[in-house]
């Protein structure tokens, strides 16, 4: 059976390592939720629901309320038992906010409406089906497009800033197959510290972005027939919940030695 869909978030983890991708999307392993998790799905419902409102009522101790009630929801739903105690929730609680607050330095909410936000996009790039949820699409005031994808994490050093536009690139693409309509703008909202990136797109990058998808989709396809998903060692391996069922860390001697040499 051959690849049916490919969503940006499954694109990225084929990139980063097939065997991850094998886990993650062949198999679907459960993997252990966490409290950076838990802010960030809580956060991006309290953002969605702020544009809901009017402009005026976009306020700081609006969206607090907002992620307080998105909390109620979700907590049941999706993170039961994640805290031990409650003073460790209201502690996650007290920090989620203070991050939350970060949002007003970045951009003025009453100053814009969004086009579209948590946007479910499905689109057939004629030959390859790409799915996915966008955050957040806005129009700038002289008619340029702007893709926004909320962070909650700490944003990386610059430098190593560019892969994380690889999914925003590819909902880029989608949009422009969708409205017909090229975005100007992709940016990343980093709301520990907070930070921006932005960078610009174009037609060009764009194209460049289907090509790399089509490629990725025929490795996907030939790693899927073939049920070869060969395991990529990199810094990364630090923080992947599968490490301990990961073919390349069962030699844990031959894994350091790789991944010292990934190092060097």
């Amino acid at each position: 059976m051959g690849l049916e869909t490919l969503s940006p978030s499954r694109a990225s983890d084929f990139k980063t390592c097939p065997q991850l991708f094998k886990f993650r999307a062949i198999d679907r392993l459960p993997e252990p939720t966490t409290v950076y998790q838990a802010r960030g799905t809580t956060a991006h419902l309290a953002l969605q629901r702020l544009f809901d409102l009017p402009a005026e009522g976009r306020t700081p101790e609006v969206l607090f309320d907002l992620f307080r009630a998105a909390w109620a929801e979700v907590r049941i739903e999706e993170f039961e038992g994640l805290f031990e105690t409650v003073e460790e929730e209201r502690a996650w609680g007290i920090e989620s906010l203070e991050l939350l607050a970060n949002y007003f330095s970045i951009e003025d909410p009453t100053s814009f409406d969004p086009l579209d936000r948590e946007l479910d996009m499905l689109e057939d790039l004629e030959g390859i089906t790409i799915r996915g949820i966008l955050d957040r699409i806005e129009e700038a005031p002289d008619g340029r497009l702007v893709i926004t994808d909320y962070k909650t994490g700490k944003a990386p050093p610059e430098r190593y800033a560019l892969p994380a536009f690889f999914a925003l690139k590819i909902y880029a693409l989608l949009i422009r197959r969708r409205l017909g309509r090229t975005p100007a703008e992709i940016q990343l909202i980093y709301l520990n510290g907070p930070t921006v990136y932005r960078i610009p797109v174009n037609d060009a990058q764009l194209d460049a972005m289907d090509r790399q998808l089509r490629a990725l989709w025929s490795a996907i396809d030939k790693a899927i027939d073939q049920e070869r998903f060969p395991p990529r060692v990199s810094r990364l391996c630090d923080w992947c919940s599968f490490q301990s069922i990961c073919p390349a860390w069962a030699d844990t001697e031959v894994a350091a030695g790789a991944l010292a040499a990934v190092s060097g």
